[in-house]
């Protein structure tokens, strides 16, 4: 297990889910990875976000679409830790990369900003304040990997290194070099790989969110009792483990990951 009290700049470190349906996912997220679930609003009274929790820990978040979102798909997001958010965006343009949302801050609980790299896949940066981020990780029901998919892994990679020093362990598979960042004390900060031919045009560029369980079979399960679907069947990777792609009751898509020494 992982507890957290602060996470280095250029760490993915937290995962949040944008919804249409934000009753819906609570139902879902909790019966599948029994989360307990704190509903936070504003000074105003208006529900703002959902923090999830383990153990009384924050493994993850949830909020309604934005306004002006209607229509857009349901997403995992993936954010980075920034410990200076202007000049994070300002690297991000630099490198190539443009600003979705540019910072705003969020509450007591830190600053946020939404960026794309080159390739087009969405990112988020977060520079703490009172929620650093994940307190818990690398356990069953928490979140544990960041991958990003991408069809031109070169200008992704360059970018990336550019904007927040990352170094590439390139690890030969299958289906073809795997960039593991180097860092952190599980293996590495998070993955880059080529995207699969097999995967159709219209799958934008995207960062993956995974999640460690105990029993791949089990949460697999869990998944399609609560209304959810299974995008990819289980597949074993030497020497990591065995993972599989699902969809939540509003189609947004995570991993399972039950890793080899489970």
């Amino acid at each position: 297990m992982a507890e957290f009290s602060s996470h280095a700049p250029g760490t993915p470190s937290w995962v949040d889910l944008m919804s249409p349906d934000i009753d819906g996912a609570k139902k879902f997220y909790s019966g599948v990875f029994g989360w307990d679930l704190e509903d936070q609003f504003d000074d105003d009274g208006n529900h703002v976000y959902v923090m999830a929790r383990q153990n009384g820990r924050a493994v993850a978040g949830m909020g309604s679409m934005p306004p002006g979102a209607a229509g857009m798909p349901s997403v995992w997001n993936t954010y980075i830790t920034s410990d200076n958010l202007e000049a994070s965006v300002e690297a991000v343009t630099s490198a190539g990369g443009s600003v979705m949302m540019p910072p705003m801050q969020v509450m007591t609980s830190g600053r946020m900003a939404v960026c794309a790299d080159p390739t087009g896949a969405a990112f988020s940066m977060w520079e703490p304040g009172e929620h650093i981020g994940a307190e818990v990780g690398n356990i069953a029901n928490t979140h544990s990997w960041n991958e990003l998919m991408t069809r031109d892994i070169d200008a992704a990679k360059a970018f990336y290194t550019k904007v927040f020093g990352w170094s590439y362990e390139v690890n030969e598979m299958p289906d073809g070099p795997y960039n593991v960042i180097a860092g952190g004390e599980s293996g590495g900060l998070g993955g880059l790989m080529s995207m699969p031919a097999e995967v159709p045009d219209m799958v934008p560029n995207h960062w993956v969110v995974y999640f460690s369980v105990a029993d791949i079979a089990a949460s697999i399960a869990l998944v399609t009792d609560h209304g959810g679907q299974v995008m990819m069947e289980p597949m074993t990777a030497p020497g990591v483990g065995t993972f599989a792609t699902v969809l939540d009751t509003a189609g947004a898509a995570f991993s399972v990951m039950q890793p080899e020494d489970a």
